[in-house]
């Protein structure tokens, strides 16, 4: 069969590609058209627009990308009907996606949707625009299903893919010794992979966590698209080791860790590093913000402990006396062992492994796989 799949981001890349992996095991004939990243790439499916060239963050960056935008919907939606794929799938990425995905119900589509918008965040209401329009939604989040419910919309929970990708990892025995880390415990900076992110965020992390550069070795994780001269403007990067596409293997040497919001919140947790959750966007899409969304917590880890697990630095409150107030605290033996017990609890609620292998049976076969 022909699939065509549409991912916005490098979380989403990761799924995809891991998405495509299991449909092959039962779709020998399988082909895929995507619009996604390396990864789906490097799984033999043909790109048609890179998410490098689709990066748009928040209210204001849209809206200056307005056009841009609409010239990628026309694209995408001529390409579908060129292509005539037996099963369209969505992979998050809400703003784009459910614009074609309304095109593509009334063209008679087969709707498949991998990974919910996450609209129990704000504007929960389009839920009923979801149901109308998704022929099938698999979520990840435990109370996603209970959410959607509450609409009257039956959607599969088959848990969450980020357990996959761990369990298969494998570390590398050297990487210490690769990236010249002596013994010194690591505190990981993931400071995200979006340009506004990091240029917030980062001289934050680096000015507070440079002052515990004698007792502990501070490693930056460098996401995927970006070299480490980008990074030499940032004062006290020196004193840093920047390491590339390895978070994984950082992550499971870290003693510590200090993570712009996103996946690799939850990543962290999985992985049992204290940590604390970072965030801080534009004045205005801040502001925006303050008045959508109707959720007490950011982080994937407290939402669904649906209580603060990890502390949570945001806007204002994100600044380098208070982060370093939370640094002590994760590196505080009470403190830490209190949330690798919450660790625990978490990874009970998520479930086990297997979410990609669940999706692609639903997606080839059309049915439905509850975790």
């Amino acid at each position: 069969m022909k699939y065509y799949i549409i991912s916005g981001e490098v979380s989403g890349d990761l799924h995809g590609a891991n998405l495509i992996k299991s449909i092959k095991k039962i779709d020998e004939n399988a082909q895929f058209r995507v619009w996604g990243g390396d990864m789906m790439q490097n799984e033999g499916a043909v790109n048609v627009v890179h998410i490098k060239e689709r990066a748009f963050m928040g209210f204001v960056e849209v809206f200056l990308n307005f056009f841009k935008i609409i010239k990628l919907i026309k694209l995408a939606k001529n390409d579908i009907l060129k292509y005539q794929p037996d099963r369209l799938i969505f992979i998050d990425y809400p703003g784009f996606n459910l614009k074609i995905a309304a095109w593509a119900n009334k063209k008679g589509f087969t709707t498949h949707y991998y990974i919910s918008p996450k609209i129990w965040a704000w504007n929960t209401k389009r839920a009923l625009k979801i149901k109308k329009i998704i022929t099938k939604m698999y979520v990840i989040l435990p109370f996603e299903k209970h959410f959607y419910k509450t609409f009257d919309y039956n959607v599969t929970y088959v848990g969450n893919p980020l357990i996959d990708e761990i369990e298969n990892f494998i570390p590398y025995s050297d990487f210490l010794i690769k990236n010249n880390i002596g013994q010194k415990p690591i505190i990981a900076l993931l400071p995200g992979s979006r340009r506004q992110e990091i240029n917030l965020i980062l001289p934050i992390m680096l000015n507070s966590v440079i002052n515990y550069s004698d007792q502990y070795c501070i490693v930056l994780a460098v996401a995927q698209g970006y070299d480490f001269s980008y990074f030499d403007k940032f004062k006290n990067i020196e004193k840093v080791i920047l390491i590339k596409d390895n978070t994984y293997n950082l992550l499971k040497n870290s003693y510590a860790a200090i993570v712009t919001s996103g996946t690799a919140a939850l990543e962290t947790a999985i992985f049992n590093v204290p940590q604390v959750v970072c965030y801080k966007t534009s004045f205005l899409n801040a502001f925006i913000a303050k008045f959508v969304l109707k959720v007490d917590f950011i982080s994937l880890v407290n939402l669904i402990m649906n209580r603060e697990v990890v502390k949570e630095l945001l806007q204002n409150d994100l600044n380098e006396m208070n982060l370093k107030i939370e640094i002590d605290k994760i590196l505080d033996t009470t403190n830490r062992n209190e949330i690798l017990k919450s660790y625990k609890e978490l990874k009970l609620i998520v479930g086990g492994s297997g979410a990609s292998a669940k999706t692609a049976e639903c997606i080839v076969y059309n049915k439905s796989i509850e975790q």
